[in-house]
């Protein structure tokens, strides 16, 4: 509460805001009055002196009750959004707020000898009129935003053009373009003459994406990809969207499981049929190859998902959604990145190859635990030729496909990881650890992005350990364990966690704890992925 009174900044729109909350306060007590003056005629004429009493009693009493109702509405995040106000809890926020301005008010008149206490049924009825009117107000705002959200994106897919698909000039949409794969992706998108808008909370600043921030073709709306009005601003006249939004890895999504299916699952639907309705002709979505889950087979596109953590069981139910929505006219193409490695804009240190150098350099030791888990590993920067293949590629080719993102000799166990650690850092000491309770183990086919799209990987991992080693011996990167480098360390601060956190649950809920039951047989039938 006293952090919601720190963030308060009196804004136009703050005024308005805290004014009517006033006006309906002041109401709601003097239509209490009204109601207990009325019971108090009892039939009877109409008392002159009792009605000054009344007149009185409210002058005295509705001034404190403005300024308690005010303190309170305030401290509950009211008028700076607090993330309670934010939330599906909303009402029972407004609810509980209203109820302890009149428990506040009743005790100060209490303690203030000169002012005369008001009947206790007004402010009984005070209470009443005061949460209905507030609670009421709230609703109506918010059922009539989505009303307007809706009749302008209908409007917007009437009138905004088509632009041509095999047109270098078209504006593609990257959500989520300032990350760890997206500020790789920008530039690589600008250097072959696209008009790029980047919708992005930046969330790590700006400095990720420094190196092509001032270009003439790149547009930047500076947003949360959950608010709606800002996504249909985001998806005029675009033809191609890239989603790389979302909380990433299994220890971030794993700090909240609310979040994390709000975020990567629920935004995603919007998104997607805020595009489809706008006409968006090809739909690219990040998925992961952690769908495979645990399997001691080679794995390839149609194979069975068995997903052993909460983000791969959002991204599978992502992937579900999105299947539904495609079309004829709406292309859905999924990339499912291997385990990512090697620098970027916004490099990370939270994922295995670079965490395990990382420690090899600064602590002189190389940790490995469950050393005979495979994973497939891929650089990023071959992940965002990836990204880049699958936008340029013929709509035949990618119409509604599935690929795996990743080179097939990236398929290591974490123990030769280790091994190529030690190698290039001879000084360090290798640890096996045993099992730390994760269990994935996935080997992945990649033959399929391979015939499609072209792909040939570019890195290998040992470069990749070359490229982290350098870096950190050059002092290009500081220190590794700074929470810029993390998404768990990052969501534990408050600072973020207050910027990313509110709460929807329904039928995503389900769809997420129903994803690891599925079979990708099944759910792929209209793909007609060949097999490799």
């Amino acid at each position: 509460m006293i952090q919601n009174l720190k963030e308060l900044r009196f804004s136009a729109d703050v005024v308005l805001r805290v004014l009517a909350d006033q006006l309906m306060v002041a109401g709601s007590f003097a239509a209490a009055m009204v109601v207990h003056l009325l019971l108090a005629y009892n039939g009877v004429g109409a008392n002159p002196s009792l009605l000054g009493q009344y007149a009185q009693i409210y002058a005295q009493n509705i001034w404190i009750l403005m300024l308690v109702s005010f303190a309170v509405f305030a401290a509950n995040g009211f008028y700076t959004r607090g993330r309670a106000y934010r939330g599906r809890y909303k009402m029972l926020v407004v609810t509980q707020a209203v109820a302890l301005a009149y428990l506040v008010y009743g005790f100060t008149v209490f303690m203030i000898p000169a002012v005369t206490n008001p009947p206790s049924l007004v402010v009984f009825l005070g209470f009443l009129f005061t949460l209905a009117l507030t609670l009421g107000s709230r609703a109506w705002v918010h059922y009539w935003s989505i009303i307007e959200l809706e009749r302008k994106a209908k409007a917007e897919a009437k009138t905004s053009p088509i632009p041509n698909l095999h047109s270098n000039d078209r504006t593609i949409l990257v959500i989520g373009g300032a990350g760890y794969i997206g500020s790789g992706l920008l530039p690589r998108l600008l250097e072959r003459g696209y008009k790029v808008r980047l919708l992005d909370l930046l969330m790590f600043g700006k400095e990720p994406i420094a190196h092509v921030l001032h270009h003439p073709n790149l547009e930047i709306i500076q947003a949360d990809f959950r608010q709606v009005d800002k996504v249909v601003e985001a998806m005029r006249g675009v033809d191609t969207v890239v989603h790389l939004g979302g909380l990433v890895g299994d220890p971030a999504c794993a700090l909240d499981e609310n979040l994390t299916t709000e975020i990567n699952l629920v935004a995603t639907r919007t998104i997607a049929e805020i595009a489809k309705g706008m006409h968006v002709k090809r739909f690219i979505f990040a998925s992961t190859c952690s769908v495979y889950g645990a399997s001691d087979m080679v794995l390839n596109e149609r194979s069975s998902l068995n997903p052993v953590s909460l983000y791969a069981r959002s991204k599978i139910a992502s992937e579900q959604v999105l299947h539904k929505l495609q079309s004829d006219d709406f292309s859905v193409v999924i990339l499912r990145f291997g385990t990512i490695y090697g620098l970027s804009g916004r490099t990370r240190f939270d994922l295995v190859v670079n965490l395990l150098t990382a420690k090899a350099i600064v602590d002189k030791k190389i940790t490995v635990f469950g050393g005979d888990q495979w994973r497939p590993f891929v650089h990023v920067d071959d992940a965002s030729l990836a990204v880049m293949l699958a936008v340029e590629a013929p709509k035949e080719r990618v119409h509604n496909e599935t690929f795996n993102v990743g080179g097939n000799d990236g398929n290591m166990t974490l123990g030769m990881v280790g091994e190529l650690v030690k190698k290039l850092v001879p000084d360090a000491e290798l640890i096996d650890s045993g099992r730390d309770g994760d269990r994935r183990n996935y080997r992945v086919d990649f033959s399929k992005i391979r015939n499609m799209l072209g792909f040939v990987p570019q890195w290998t991992v040992e470069k990749g350990i070359q490229q982290v080693i350098d870096a950190l011996r050059s002092g290009k990167v500081r220190d590794y364990r700074a929470s810029m480098y993390s998404n768990v360390k990052y969501l534990t601060e408050d600072t973020a966690s207050e910027t990313v956190k509110q709460y929807y649950l329904g039928w995503e809920k389900d769809l997420i704890e129903r994803a690891h039951m599925q079979n990708t047989t099944e759910e792929k039938a209209p793909f007609t992925t060949p097999r490799a």
